[in-house]
C-alpha cells in the first residue's frame, strides 16, 4: 500500500460561498470529512499542500492523516473540484477510514517486461483494454498499482483479471466475468507498393521511342 501522508488543517465554524471565498483569498482550500457514522467536519487546508498532493499522483488511492487541533483523522480522498479556468483546487471531500473500512477505488495497471514478450518482439502491439481496475479493497491495503508480467506472451494472447494477483481481501468490482485487461495484437500489415504503374510507364516509354531507320548514312 502507499505510505500514509499527513496534512494539517483548521476546523471551520462558518460554511457557505462567502466563507469559502474568504479562505481561498487567504491561501486555504475548504474541505469536508464525512463517513464512519459521524457528523461531517468542515475544515480548511493549505492550498500549497493540497495542490501538490492532487497533482502528484495516486491521490485517490493513498490514505491521509489529517491533523485538526489535537485530533488525527485517517481519511481517503473521494472527490475534489478545480477552478475551470485557473485549475487550482476549490474544494476537497474526504472519507473517514478505519482498520475495518472497505472502499471502492480505481487502481492503475502497470505492464512489465515488454522486452520479454515474443509477440511484441516480433512486431505485435500491446493493446491495453483497461488502464485502471476498480477494486473493492480494505482501506489500509490499497495497492499503488496492479502489475501485469508480459513475459512469454505471444501474438493473440490475452491477460484477464484472473491472471493478476490482487491484494489479500480485495476483489474486482466487476464480478460476473473474467474481463480482459490487455491483449497482444497482430502487427498492422504495411501496404505493399503497387509496381504496376512503374511497369506501365516503362512500356509506354518503349512504345514512344522512335523506330530504327536502317543503316546510317555515310558521309
Amino acid at each position: 500500500m502507499s505510505k500514509v501522508y499527513t496534512l494539517k488543517a483548521e476546523a471551520r465554524e462558518r460554511v457557505g460561498k462567502g466563507s469559502s471565498r474568504h479562505l481561498r483569498r487567504n491561501g486555504l482550500v475548504p474541505a469536508v470529512i464525512y463517513g464512519d457514522k459521524k457528523p461531517a467536519l468542515s475544515i480548511a487546508l493549505s492550498y500549497k499542500d493540497i495542490f501538490y498532493k492532487i497533482h502528484g499522483g495516486a491521490f485517490f488511492t493513498t490514505i491521509a492523516s489529517i491533523e485538526v487541533g489535537n485530533e488525527k483523522i485517517e481519511v481517503l480522498p473521494t472527490d475534489y473540484q478545480l477552478d475551470p479556468v485557473r485549475d487550482f483546487p476549490m474544494h476537497v471531500d474526504f472519507l473517514r477510514v478505519t482498520e475495518k473500512s472497505v472502499v471502492h477505488v480505481n487502481v492503475p495497471v502497470h505492464f512489465l517486461n515488454e522486452e520479454e514478450a515474443p509477440g511484441i518482439k516480433t512486431g505485435g502491439v500491446l493493446n491495453i483494454v483497461r488502464h485502471e481496475v476498480e477494486l473493492e479493497v480494505p482501506a489500509h491495503h490499497i495497492p499503488e498499482a496492479l502489475t501485469v508480467d508480459l513475459t512469454g506472451l505471444e501474438v493473440g494472447d490475452s491477460v484477464h483479471i484472473s491472471d493478476i494477483k490482487l491484494p489479500e481481501g480485495s476483489s474486482p468490482l466487476i464480478k460476473d466475468r473474467d474481463f480482459t485487461i490487455a491483449t497482444i495484437a497482430a502487427p498492422v500489415a504495411l501496404p505493399v507498393e503497387d509496381e504496376t504503374p512503374a511497369t506501365d510507364e516503362a512500356t509506354a516509354a518503349t512504345d514512344e521511342a522512335p523506330a530504327a531507320t536502317g543503316e546510317e548514312k555515310s558521309e
